[in-house]
């Protein structure tokens, strides 16, 4: 088993973790899909409006999947490595790549975007959505809701407070505190398998947050462990929690 967990390891340590290109999990790691389709209402959204901007567009994956963009289409990008790969997918299709800090604000002037969306947004600068949001426009969201993954954090870590902030009704309060109309607010628990240690060395390395001090020397007692759960079990499983929310900011009289 020895050999085995360190070749994984080995192998874990090895994928690149520029973008959000998660294809290198197929066969290793699953995880369930929400019932929305967030990249789906991200296109009608953007098929819709003149001008959006995408907040934390990662390697711009997502955003390239829009058939119809608008006219005026930004994205930003606070991780240097995404930043090239964004730039690189996303330029050729007209959309402007701008390297921002996650906080504390946005880099635009006030009433620029029809539409600002994000997937997964490490920070949501609430207030500063709704100063670039133009009135009537409106912020599309798929958030990490609280305690996601937290089967995963705890066996690593040891018991993990939640971060209550991005539970539901955290979001619904902040945006609501931002001057924004929810229009739309759902959640929902999703199982996520993961197969061998690899894929599970590669997910920390990747989303990085999980457990935000992570290296396999550091974590190679929990690591084992992990891995000789799979062995008996077949998997490792944990939730990932997701919550979609959609504000509309109020039209000037």
């Amino acid at each position: 088993m020895t050999e085995a967990f360190e070749a994984l390891v080995t192998e874990g340590v090895a994928v690149p973790v520029e973008g959000w290109d998660f294809s290198w999990f197929d066969g290793r790691a699953t995880e369930e899909r929400p019932p929305w389709g967030y990249a789906r209402l991200m296109r009608e959204r953007m098929g819709t409006v003149a001008s959006a901007l995408d907040i934390e567009t990662g390697g711009g994956e997502v955003l390239a999947t829009v058939p119809r963009p608008p006219e005026l289409l930004v994205a930003t990008e606070s991780w240097p490595p995404n930043v090239a790969v964004a730039h690189d997918r996303l330029a050729p299709l007209g959309v402007h790549v701008v390297a921002v800090a996650d906080r504390p604000t946005l880099p635009f002037v006030t009433n620029a975007f029809d539409l600002v969306v994000s997937r997964h947004p490490v920070e949501t600068l609430w207030d500063e959505i709704a100063r670039v949001l133009r009135p009537g426009g409106a912020y599309l969201s798929q958030q990490i809701g609280a305690g996601t993954n937290r089967e995963l954090i705890d066996f690593m870590m040891g018991p993990q407070p939640v971060n209550l902030r991005r539970s539901a009704d955290s979001l619904r309060a902040a945006a609501e505190e931002a001057g924004l109309e929810v229009v739309d607010l759902q959640s929902c628990a999703l199982r996520v398998e993961f197969s061998d240690i690899a894929a599970v060395v590669y997910f920390l390395r990747k989303v990085y947050w999980t457990v935000p001090d992570f290296s396999v020397r550091k974590y190679q007692k929990r690591l084992r462990a992990v891995h000789q759960h799979i062995a008996r079990e077949g998997a490792f499983v944990s939730t990932a929690q997701r919550v979609l929310i959609e504000a509309r900011k109020a039209t000037q009289e």
